[in-house]
């Protein structure tokens, strides 16, 4: 594949690098000249300086036979763009764009941005992970925006301790896919799969469904 990273930062040059060892056909387009020549001697002619947000450096790119564009500059505005040009002018089929503010998420989705990857919050998702007030965490909205992947874990208090999964009540658009026990052994369930304590539980469901999933699966949520 022949793959685009705008911004020549630490991400931009690991995942560059990564792409590389996978055998993939690489340019990074990068602003500052110390970045630039950093990268070159790294790894070599994969790198372009120039602006990723302007149409004329994407086509001196070859943008246009490009499979996949990822944006990972600093700032979300400059990702937005250059995704945009990307997609609606050199008809890139697939855009991945880094933001920093979750608030931007839904704006990025809705002009376009095949996938979007929030620093903050896969942290807060960790920490979340950690607060037993917080049994659901939403793990990646799937494309489209209708469903979402999401980890729920079985506290001790939960209702679903001791039953089959085919007894319990789980909502409409929600399918549970694979459960955890508590030393993360895996196993795809069934419907005689038996829930236990810290056990982790993996579905998708839509977003409306949320909630009766974490009611289902976890019970009440206490007060924190």
């Amino acid at each position: 594949m022949y793959i685009i990273v705008i911004g020549g930062g630490e991400v931009g040059y690991y995942l560059a690098k990564i792409l590389l060892n996978d055998g993939h056909e690489v340019l990074v387009i990068e602003r500052s000249p110390s970045r630039c020549q950093f990268i070159s001697d790294e790894l070599g002619s994969v790198v372009m300086r120039g602006d990723g947000c302007e149409a004329v450096v994407l086509e001196d790119a070859g943008t246009m036979r490009a499979d996949m564009l990822i944006a990972v500059t600093g700032d979300d505005e400059d990702n937005l763009v250059a995704c945009q040009v990307a997609k609606h002018k050199f008809k890139v089929r697939r855009t991945i764009a880094k933001i920093k503010n979750p608030e931007n998420e839904a704006l990025f989705n809705k002009l376009g941005v095949d996938v979007t990857i929030s620093s903050t919050k896969f942290i807060l998702a960790h920490i979340e992970r950690e607060l037993p007030t917080h049994p659901l965490i939403q793990l990646l909205r799937l494309r489209g925006g209708d469903l979402d992947i999401v980890e729920v874990k079985i506290p001790a208090e939960s209702p679903a301790i001791g039953r089959r999964l085919s007894e319990l009540r789980l909502p409409a658009g929600s399918l549970v896919c694979l459960v955890l026990d508590k030393e993360a052994k895996p196993q795809v369930p069934s419907e005689d799969t038996v829930l236990q304590p810290e056990d982790e539980v993996i579905a998708v469901a839509k977003p409306e469904a949320e909630e009766g999933l974490r009611q289902a699966l976890a019970g009440k949520q206490k007060p924190g």
